[in-house]
């Protein structure tokens, strides 16, 4: 795969960098902002769906303070934050507006990623997003993150997203065009490196610092985003942000490093329901169940005879046949007493039965795997 059949995906996370978005002196930069617009609704143009995950807040937001540096201290960031998330959020909405693109606003933690439950609405909140035209666009929440829990920087944040959102291509802009074997600043006999098959120790070696003074990433965190993204099914592509419309550029052949996707998105989520998760209860189906089941859809209330266990929405349940048997293992978008309520009942009942409308299935197929 090329760089620029990875940028046809149909659907794409893209993460910005503050030193690409915000000026050295705490304004944002409109022409390039409204430029990247551009590309991205020529993507949606083409019936790509894009998200967006951006820095930039505490950049712009520790001048318009009237700090008179960068804050280094946890409550300064975390104010700076505050500040500059709403000239942030207004930048990207009055960019995409500009071209016909509804944005919607999304702050996240390391939490978010990490919890079962808050994953899955997580996961929702965007596939409806993009399934309503809009463009997701998605921050770390710098005002309620401390320093044990912040990620730190925007390109791991930005491979959990694309992972939660089942991604297929992540693309890193940068203020370089790739990786290379040493800093090319320094050292004229750097070569650069269009394709890394796989993260590995010796890859990692080449990385070096921030060098920018907006920007708190650098390549070791981008290469530590690549890891986790291609380890679940997501490819990336590192390559040059500073140019106008730097997607198109990208596609038409700029320079950039890519990083294969390992596995495919489906396979690493299946594997990671199947292997890597305890089973907190069971849900027992009928005939009916068992066999919609295995020609491949989701588990209906409807088909749930028996509730077993004290789990709660977003944990790991086997699916048992009438005779108990193990048939699968998945992610209960019910917690267990509202499960037992629901069990055998229709979806349109659901809403009656709980006092909120809720999910229409138990567990959707995409949270599912067959044993």
């Amino acid at each position: 795969m090329s760089a620029g059949e990875a940028l046809r995906a149909s659907r794409l996370t893209v993460k910005i960098g503050s030193s690409l978005l915000v000026r050295e002196d705490g304004s944002l930069r409109r022409v390039w902002l409204d430029a990247l617009a551009r590309d991205i609704a020529r993507l949606r143009g083409r019936g790509q769906e894009v998200m967006v995950v951006t820095s930039g807040a505490i950049a712009l937001g520790w001048r318009a303070l009237g700090l008179a540096r960068r804050p280094v201290k946890l409550e300064e960031k975390q104010a700076a934050a505050a500040a500059g998330q709403i000239l942030l959020a207004r930048g990207w909405q009055e960019s995409l507006a500009g071209v016909g693109l509804t944005t919607a606003q999304i702050l996240v933690t390391l939490e978010d990623t990490e919890s079962r439950r808050r994953y899955l609405n997580g996961r929702a909140t965007l596939a409806t997003l993009l399934r309503l035209g809009a463009v997701p666009v998605v921050n770390e929440n710098d005002t309620v993150g401390t320093a044990e829990i912040r990620f730190g920087d925007n390109d791991r944040l930005s491979a959990r997203v694309a992972v939660m959102a089942s991604a297929e291509t992540l693309v890193l802009l940068s203020d370089v065009d790739g990786l290379y074997t040493a800093n090319p600043a320094s050292d004229p006999s750097a070569r650069h490196l269009p394709v890394v098959a796989t993260v590995t120790p010796e890859i990692e070696a080449m990385a070096g610092g921030s060098v920018s003074a907006v920007g708190t990433g650098g390549m070791v965190s981008k290469l530590e985003a690549a890891r986790i993204a291609t380890r679940s099914g997501c490819t990336v592509v590192l390559g040059k942000g500073t140019l106008e419309q730097p997607l198109s550029a990208l596609e038409n052949g700029g320079r950039c490093t890519l990083f294969p996707a390992q596995t495919s998105l489906m396979g690493a989520r299946k594997d990671w329901i199947s292997g890597s998760l305890g089973v907190m209860g069971s849900v027992h189906v009928d005939a009916g169940a068992v066999a919609a089941l295995r020609r491949g859809s989701s588990l209906l209330p409807a088909g749930v005879t028996r509730v077993e266990g004290a789990f709660e929405r977003g944990d790991a349940v086997l699916v048992r046949t009438p005779e108990g048997r193990a048939l699968a293992k998945g992610l209960c978008a019910y917690d267990a007493p509202e499960a037992c309520r629901i069990a055998g009942r229709r979806t349109a009942e659901i809403e009656a039965l709980l006092g909120y409308r809720g999910r229409e299935v138990m567990i959707h197929r995409d949270d599912l795997v067959l044993l």
